[in-house]
This record gives C-alpha cells, structure tokens and sequence, in this order.
C-alpha cells in the first residue's frame, strides 16, 4: 500500500471510530432524533455541492424508491438507534458491538445465495463473533443496576449492525451501476427531513456548546468528510483492501472513550473484544491473509457504497 492509502486508511480508522464519542456527547442535551437530524442534513448540505459537479443527482432520482430504501436502512434507523443506545451504554461497547457487521453480512450472503461456499474457518469465525459479543453482553449485564435498559441498548447497536450489514446488498443490487454520492447525498437529506420535525418537539433544553461541538463534527467530519476520504480510499488500493479499516474502528472508540469520557475497560470487554475481532476476519475472510486482486474502475464512484458508517 502506498503513504498515501496508508494515510487514507488511518483517516478512515479515525473518522468512523470516532463518532461513537460524538454521539455519547451530543445525546447530553439534544435528543436522538435531533441528532440525526442536524448530521444527516448537516452532511448533506456539504456533500450536496460535490453531487451536483459530478451530475449524480439525476440518476440517483430515477432511482428514488431503492434510495430511500437505502437511506431508511443504512442512516434513519442506525443513526437513531446508535443516539438512543448511547444514553445508557458507554461508546467503547458501542463501536465494539457496530464492529459485528462483518459477521452478520457473511450469515446474509450464506442466506441470499451469494456466498456459495461455507468454509469451515468462516462458521468457525461466525461461532467466535457471537461468543465474543455473548461474553461481553453477558458481562454488560452482570455490571450494572438496569439490566433491562442495557440489554435494550445492547439489541438497538446490534440491530444497527445488522442494518449496517444489509443495505450494501440493496445497493449492489439496485444502484451499483450509478455514481454512489448521489445516492447518498439524496439519502442523508431526505432522512434528515423525516427526523426533522421529530427533533423539534423531543428537544427541550438549550444545547450545551459540548453537545453543538459535537454534533457538528458528526456531520462534518464523521459524515461529509468520511464519504469523500471513503472514495479516495477505494480509488488508492481497491474496493477489496478499503473496508478492513473497519477492524481497526473499535479500537479508537474504545479508547476514545476511556481516555475522553473515562469508561471503564471491563475485564468482559477484554475478554470478548479480541473474539469479536477474530470471529469478524474469519468470517469476512475464510482466513485469507490476502484478497485477491481487484482491478479498480475509473470512476471509483461507482464502486459499492461505503461499508456500514456509524
């Protein structure tokens, strides 16, 4: 890999390793819907410039029910989701359990048909994943006084995963063939439309300028600014090689949120954080060390849409 996809790969570890710290600040004083509404429009209106230069808005038009869909699956409801859980886990978990896409995505295609064989080092990654995540839920749970609002907030981020999992079939099957920063754009304003009015009347207090702060980095750092270094990435090493940055994402949520927010690294999460990230490369991979080579289109645009972003 080149200094330049090294740098864009820890762009990318970064800025979708972070939000979870974001999220677990904005929800302080702005309610879940509120938050999702302020990122997706936020991000919208500074990826919107960019579609309309690339003329990605028309064929993404044409498309509209698939795009909502999309949007609906891969932004409404995990971006809700993530800020309602973020009120009572610690963002570390959080980004550790979003990290399961790998395994709900292989037991998806296993299902649809796309995965025509099941390797024995994929079920055995499947086995481990879910061992992990039951360890540290199983732990969670043991830890504090609400079990029931945990275990809740538990289901809501691994819900999210596996949204996160399913909309790239909905794309790769509905709008692979256009240039994806259309359909995004045109998702992130019309799922900030929905929320819109919720955000208005679940809001109730003046916002803290920590949680404005915060809100506004996620619209434009973890975002805007994700997507665009996202097409860069796969434009520099490949559409194969750019989604692994996604194993090194809970690693900076975690400890982001030990060092900013003082989390606690319980010895469950020890246990069944490096389980969960063995259990997802085994799956993803079947042990593979290397992909195989993929050439690269010229218009990287038209690549599958980014891997699930929190």
């Amino acid at each position: 890999m080149s200094a330049k996809g090294w740098w864009l790969f820890a762009t990318m570890a970064v800025l979708w390793g972070v939000p979870y710290l974001f999220i677990s600040e904005a929800v302080t004083s702005f309610s879940p819907a509120a938050v999702v509404s302020g990122r997706t429009l936020g991000g919208a209106l500074i990826l919107l410039p960019i579609a309309l230069h690339r003329k990605a808005l028309g064929p993404a038009l044409r498309r509209w029910p698939w795009v909502l869909a999309f949007g609906a699956i891969e932004m409404g409801g995990p971006f809700f989701l993530l800020s309602d859980a973020e009120r009572t886990i610690p963002s570390g978990l959080t980004g550790l359990l979003v990290s399961t896409v790998p395994l709900w995505a292989t037991v998806i295609g296993f299902t649809i048909g796309t995965h025509r064989s099941v390797s024995p080092l994929r079920i055995v990654g499947l086995l481990v994943g879910f061992g992990g995540v039951a360890v540290i839920v199983a732990g969670q749970g043991l830890a504090v006084t609400d079990a029931a609002s945990t275990f809740v907030a538990v289901g809501e981020v691994l819900l999210t995963a596996l949204l996160y999992a399913i909309a790239p079939f909905i794309v790769a099957a509905k709008l692979s063939d256009i240039p994806s920063i259309g359909p995004i754009t045109l998702a992130l304003i019309a799922v900030g439309l929905f929320y819109l009015p919720f955000a208005a009347f679940t809001t109730h207090e003046a916002p803290t300028m920590r949680s404005t702060i915060s809100l506004a980095a996620l619209a434009l750092l973890c975002t805007a600014v994700a997507f665009v270094a996202f097409f860069a990435l796969i434009a520099e090493v490949g559409p194969v090689t750019a989604p692994l940055f996604t194993y090194v994402n809970p690693v900076v949520a975690i400890a982001l949120g030990i060092v900013i927010l003082g989390e606690q690294l319980s010895p469950w999460l020890l246990i069944g954080f490096p389980l969960v990230l063995a259990g997802c490369w085994l799956a993803a991979t079947g042990g593979r060390m290397r992909a195989p080579a993929t050439p690269v289109p010229a218009d990287v645009t038209r690549v599958e849409p980014p891997v699930a972003g929190p």
